[in-house]
Formats: structure tokens, sequence, C-alpha cells
């Protein structure tokens, strides 16, 4: 009788113990929108900063009765319908892993915020929020981490292992990232800022210090977005936060460097960095996530230079190449990085890597254009000439985040 009632306390102990710890870490990744409200407010004009502050954090309420009454069951097949008894066995252990992972979840409309700022329309992204996150997101979300439809199964069978995505540089970064894609060009650019004859209009950041704040919060927070994805207290790694910060701080180098000490590419830079580590970073040895860093913030640099002033797409955050790009780099690099050759722990294969990212990119390809091109059609996603000139701002809120004048009474 002693012995069981022993075995029942460590049980609750243990539990207990869980939830807390993916708790913290629902806690730090909520945190995180925050990180994504100043980064977006300190890159758009000053006219857009209201609107930037409001969306994310509307997005998030939205997201989250998406992805509560909807996205979760098509992810792992379960629902909330049951009595508030049920649901808080185990220390509620289930709920907080739900809240945990929808965070994930309502990342895909921050990173999207990003690319669409400063013109599209308020209540038509509040729609297509509702359905990526509703279905979309969760259609891969279900297939990579969940065994939906026996693909990890065919790609282990085809090559030998699984496809691997510790922390979601791809389940949620490149998704994010490549769903963004379809819409802003779908969107087409800001008025004014490729003129007729070819010249390119600058606009540059609004707040180098908010920009910078949004960066830090981000990066902070991303510790609880990779280590805590272990979801339980035994299964916390090291590896997977000195990981984190070795790729964190080589992608702030590289950025520096290839971006010539812009501050705009320096504090991107340990972003491109962190969205590459998460999907190996319980594979690679650290020296192998300092080279994945690298690697990714001279490849945000140099992509995002690209794509404004080559292709001219007009991406204002710049979120395909940092969550589109570095996010399908680092879903690749698990599978090299992540092998026993180069000092990882092995247990993964470069060629169910590059199936699973594609796989990953396609369906946010696809999704993306259905959402935003059916909105587009219906409803119309792109604020007018006079209510982009005015600003978000203004036109949405009807107030500026600075009013330069107060009431006379």
């Amino acid at each position: 009788m002693q012995k069981r009632e022993g075995e029942n306390s460590v049980e609750t102990l243990k539990s207990g113990s869980d939830a807390l710890f993916i708790l913290l870490g629902a806690i730090m990744v909520l945190a995180m929108h925050a990180g994504f409200a100043f980064l977006e407010l300190g890159t758009v004009r000053k006219k857009n900063q209201v609107n930037a502050l409001v969306k994310i954090l509307v997005d998030f309420a939205v997201s989250t009765i998406a992805y509560f009454f909807i996205g979760y069951s098509i992810a792992y097949g379960v629902d909330f319908f049951s009595g508030a008894e049920v649901l808080a066995q185990r220390n509620g252990y289930e709920l907080v892993k739900f809240f945990f992972l929808l965070t994930f979840a309502a990342a895909i409309p921050a990173i999207i915020s990003g690319g669409i700022a400063e013109r599209a329309k308020f209540n038509p992204q509040l729609i297509a929020t509702f359905i990526l996150v509703g279905f979309v997101y969760p259609f891969f979300e279900g297939i990579a981490w969940n065994q939906h439809y026996g693909i990890q199964a065919w790609i282990k069978t085809l090559t030998g292992e699984e496809f691997h995505d510790f922390a979601g540089s791809v389940v949620v970064h490149a998704v994010g990232g490549w769903i963004a894609l379809p819409a802003v060009l779908l969107l087409g650019a800001r008025r004014g800022r490729y003129n007729k004859d070819g010249n390119i209009s600058a606009h540059p950041p609004s707040s180098i210090p908010f920009l910078a704040l949004g960066a830090w919060i981000l990066a902070v927070g991303w510790f609880g977005f990779n280590v805590m994805s272990a979801q339980s207290i035994d299964k916390i790694s090291g590896l997977v936060a000195l990981n984190s910060l070795m790729a964190m701080v080589g992608g702030t180098l590289a950025a520096w460097v290839v971006g010539r000490n812009d501050p705009g590419f320096t504090y991107n830079g340990p972003l491109a960095g962190l969205v590459a580590v998460c999907a190996g970073s319980d594979l690679m040895h650290p020296l192998g996530a300092l080279v994945v860093g690298l690697v990714a913030g001279g490849l945000f640099v140099y992509m995002f230079t690209l794509v404004q002033n080559r292709w001219k797409i007009d991406d204002v955050l710049g979120v395909w190449p940092l969550h589109g790009l570095c996010g399908l780099w680092g879903g690749l690099a698990a599978g090299i990085f992540g092998t026993k050759a180069l000092g990882g722990i092995g247990g993964v294969s470069f060629t169910g890597q590059l199936i699973g990212s594609a796989m990953g990119v396609g369906i946010a390809l696809i999704g993306g254009f259905a959402v935003y091109g059916t909105l587009k059609i219906v409803l119309g996603i792109r604020m007018s000439q006079e209510e982009e000139y005015e600003g978000a701002d203004l036109s949405t809120h009807r107030i500026s985040s600075s009013p330069d004048r107060e009431p006379n009474w």
C-alpha cells in the first residue's frame, strides 16, 4: 500500500513538473509575440506603428479560437469537449501542451504580418489568419509531428529515417514564410516604393530602438521555443540550448559583416540563425550549429537585398528570406550537421529532410495562393490609395502612435 502511494506521488510530481515545464515554454513563446509586434513596429513607417501592434494581438486572439476549435483537432485528433474534471487530469498537462503548441501556430500570422505590412486590409487578414491556423498549418503539423497519412513512415521506408524537425524550422518558420510570399505577391508593392524610371524609394525603419527591442524579445523567448519543444522535463537537453545560442551568435556575426554594420540587418541576424537551428538543435554539435547560423545570417542579408532591389518584391520585413528561406535551410541543415559524420547524434537523412522540407514548402505555397487569392477576389485585401497614403494607423484605428495634439478640454 505504501509502495503504491509512493508510486502515485512520484507520478504526480512527474506530471506536475512536466506541466510546469511546458507552461513556462508556452509563456516564453507567448512573449515572443511581443517581439514580433515591436520588430514590425520598428521597421514600418511611423504612420503604421499602431496597426502593427493591434494586428499582432488580434491575430493571436483569432488564432487561439481557430486552433482551439479546429486546428488542434486536425493536427492531433484531440478536442476539449469534455468536462473540466477530465481536462484537469495529470495536472492539466494536455491543456498546457495545447497552449504551448498554440503559440507556435499563432506564429504563422505573426510572420505573415511583417511581409504584408503597410497596405493590407485589417479584417480580411483576420479571416486569412483563421483559415491558415485552423486548416492549412495543422494539416502539415499533423504530417510532420503526428504521423498523419503515413507520410513519415513512407519517408522512413524510402530514406531510412523520418523527416526530423525538432522545433519547427520547416513546420513553423518555412511554412509561415512561404505562405507569406503569395500574400506579398498578390498584394503588390507599397505605392511609391518602385518608381517607373526604375528607382527605389527608401523606406528606412521608423525606430531602430523598437526594432532592436523586438529582436531581443524574440531571441530570449526562442530558448523556450526550442528547449521546451522536448515537451517533458525528462527529455530536456542542454545541447538544444547551446546549439540555439551558437546559431544565434553565428547569425548575428554573419549579418553584421555581410550587411556592412547595418543595424536592421544586424538585429535580424540572430533571428535568421535561430530560425535555421530549430530543426536540428537536438542533434547537431555546437560547431555545426555555429556554421548553420553563419550561413543563415549571410543568406538573409543577401536574399533580402536581392528580393527588394533586383526582383522588386516588397516584402517589408523580409519574412520570406528570414523565415521561408532560412527555415528551409534549417530543415536541410539538420540532415547535414545532424549526421554522425559531422559530429551530430545521427538518426537523420539528408534525403528525408529534403522530401519533408519540400512538402512543407509546397503545402504553404498552395495554401497561401488559395487563401489570399480567394480573399483578393471576394473581399479585396489591399487598402485604398487614400488609406495607404494616410497610413493604417489613422485609416483603420483612428489614432497615431504619438498624437501631436492633446485635446483642449
